[in-house]
């Protein structure tokens, strides 16, 4: 489970699996184009048959670029349509490869095609509407919660406290929405910022350990070691 602090169009080409978004997840197949605004939850199963594309747009353009405010999954059954997309991704991904003076300004361009795109898309196709049960609501208030406060000490008792409901029955309804607990949730959310932390940053160990709610640099290499079978410092040093 992560979130990216920019909007991204994930453009599946060939294969198949499941995508999880705010807790409840979904198949993808080709030609599938999933649509995640800044700071949704979300994370997929990806074998090596999966091929495609992700487009991270530049943060803070969602108003000039009038990019949907939802999260938005977008089954493409016309194979002129999926020419179209890639033919944009394409472009944009051209640009991006030049060392042009203007390539900055030309990339801008282009994402503003794809943001019009998406929006014909929705437009004429219409938006699938997603009408999710008690269970769905839960887990998507659940995991709306843990992107807010993954970085403090609560445990799934804390958050379910929070939601009102016995932390039992929190993890019965993840397990029925997503097939996963909410404990893993939580911990997938907390060790996939800690890895980022640890291959972007050079925050020292016991630091990213305590920004992200351990109480001690042992207990997060222990925990960390449990979850990806390396400690921090060997994790570190492969990346």
């Amino acid at each position: 489970m992560r979130s990216y602090g920019a909007p991204v169009l994930i453009w599946f080409t060939r294969g198949q699996g499941r995508i999880t978004v705010n807790g409840v997840t979904a198949g993808y197949g080709p030609h599938n184009a999933i649509f995640l605004p800044a700071g949704t939850m979300h994370g997929f199963e990806m074998s090596n048959q999966v091929h495609g594309t992700i487009v991270v747009f530049p943060a803070g353009v969602e108003d000039q670029l009038s990019l949907p405010d939802d999260p938005v999954h977008l089954r493409l059954r016309d194979a002129d349509k999926h020419s179209d997309l890639s033919r944009l991704i394409e472009n944009l991904q051209r640009e991006m490869e030049t060392s042009s003076s203007m390539a900055h300004q030309a990339m801008m361009c282009h994402a503003g095609l794809l943001a019009v795109w998406l929006e014909r898309e929705l437009m004429t196709s219409g938006r699938a509407e997603v009408k999710l049960d008690a269970a769905g609501r839960l887990a998507a208030a659940f995991t709306a919660l843990v992107e807010q406060d993954f970085h403090s000490a609560d445990s799934v008792r804390d958050y379910a406290a929070k939601l009102g409901v016995t932390p039992t029955h929190l993890s019965r309804v993840c397990n029925k929405a997503c097939g996963r607990p909410a404990s893993a949730i939580l911990a997938d959310r907390v060790h996939y910022e800690a890895r980022r932390l640890l291959s972007e940053t050079h925050m020292p160990i016991k630091d990213i350990a305590n920004s992200l709610g351990f109480t001690s640099p042992a207990y997060f290499t222990r925990a960390f070691s449990n979850h990806t079978g390396r400690t921090p410092s060997d994790f570190r040093r492969a990346h």
